[in-house]
């Protein structure tokens, strides 16, 4: 997937050692990945220095660059309409080592931000997908998380189309479960049956990008008009399955391929060191991708003159992102924003109109006894979906 194959990166490396795989090629794999110097800035002054076993962060950036794609791929993606590069996805890991715990922010590309650069181009606020530039350099794009919200990112990964294909494929396909048929006119994805079932590489892309899903109950088309927010459920989905995936295949054969194909369109900071990745497979080899803990940062529509933005949420943005990351001034923790966006739709009026949405309930469980009734208590589960309505959404799965 374009935001997470250095992730699974990390858990299929522990397969190949342990498969016998040749030590020098895993290395030489993961050198090829990570030999990118200015990722995180000149001697990457931008990306924050981990602390002796505190959580750390990793910036996940899905860039919409269709380099390296040709043929009826390009055609489907665009490539002949669409130049250059932009942040297509903003995904922010946090990984605590000893919890042994992975937790995942997504940031929608529409929500507005204070800029740090480029005012006289997009004025004082703008866009966040503003801040990855043609070039594909990222390192504007982690000063303003940080100034923004205060996320310290430690390191960063960047995936393009050509790379969540080739992962992809590599692996063999990831296995999703469809509740209905669905398509996407504008990402080419097109579902005709329900149920467990294999999506090569190119149709893994299709349900990545879909920001115009449409899926089909009793042969009536229904219509996600969520876009963003939806396709957020929609990849967190699809990560899981691509970790079951990467976890699935431990023999040299797979491993040879996938490991040849994420230098193609995978970028890892050199911060990243070869040590540090085995020693993270080792530790993560093991998690249940079900267990992975998904969040999008609250926000709610605004227009900015003809166009449609979104603005930060408070006191729920904050929310989350301390339960994530942590209080400011803890290890591995946030810290105080520079520069904050624009919140709560302060900043122009008048306001539009404010879409209610459905208020989500921990799920509770009463017990009767011969003694009486115990009270309620809260399932602290994770959630298959990030909203209870995402429910037509595919789901990972297991093909038997």
């Amino acid at each position: 997937m374009k935001w997470v194959a250095g992730s699974v990166a990390a858990l299929v490396l522990l397969g190949a050692i342990g498969a016998g795989y040749e030590y020098y090629l895993v290395r030489s794999a993961v050198s090829k990945i990570t030999d990118n110097p200015n990722i995180c800035g000149p001697n990457n002054i931008y990306c924050k220095a981990e602390l002796p076993n505190a959580p750390f962060n990793v910036l996940a950036i899905g860039s919409d660059s269709r380099v390296g794609l040709s043929g009826s791929v390009a055609a489907q993606t665009g490539a002949s309409q669409v130049s250059g590069q932009r942040s297509d996805v903003i995904k922010i890991f946090h990984v605590d080592p000893v919890k042994g715990s992975i937790s995942v922010v997504s940031i929608p590309r529409d929500t507005m931000v204070t800029l740090l650069a480029n005012q006289s181009l997009y004025g004082t606020y703008n866009r966040i997908n503003v801040n990855l530039p043609e070039s594909g350099d990222p390192s504007l794009l982690v000063k303003t998380i940080e100034a923004n919200f205060g996320i310290p990112i430690n390191h960063v990964v960047i995936v393009s189309f050509a790379g969540l294909i080739d992962a992809v494929d590599a692996l063999g396909g990831v296995s999703m479960s469809f509740p209905y048929p669905a398509r996407d006119d504008y990402s080419g994805l097109r579902i005709h049956k329900t149920g467990c079932q294999l999506l090569t590489g190119v149709k893994a892309l299709a349900v990545a990008r879909s920001r115009h899903y449409q899926y089909y109950v009793n042969g009536v088309s229904q219509y996600d008009g969520t876009s963003d927010f939806g396709r957020i459920d929609r990849q967190n989905q699809f990560l899981r399955a691509l970790v079951s995936a990467a976890k699935s295949h431990y023999n040299p054969a797979t491993l040879n391929a996938f490991l040849r194909a994420l230098p193609k369109g995978v970028s890892i900071d050199n911060k990243l060191s070869f040590n540090e990745l085995i020693g993270l497979t080792i530790k993560f080899h093991s998690i249940d991708p079900a267990t992975l803990a998904a969040y999008t940062l609250p926000t709610a529509g605004y227009m900015y003159g003809q166009a449609s933005m979104l603005t930060v949420e408070q006191p729920s943005a904050q929310q989350v992102l301390v339960k994530v990351f942590g209080q400011v001034g803890t290890p591995g923790g946030l810290t105080q924003p520079t520069n904050p966006p624009p919140v709560n739709q302060s900043i122009y009026t008048p306001p539009p109109p404010v879409v209610a949405t459905p208020t989500t309930v921990p799920p509770t469980t009463t017990t009767t006894t011969k003694g009486g009734t115990i009270p309620p208590t809260t399932t602290t589960t994770v959630p298959v979906h990030s909203e209870p309505w995402y429910g037509f959404n595919p789901v990972a799965c297991k093909l038997r």
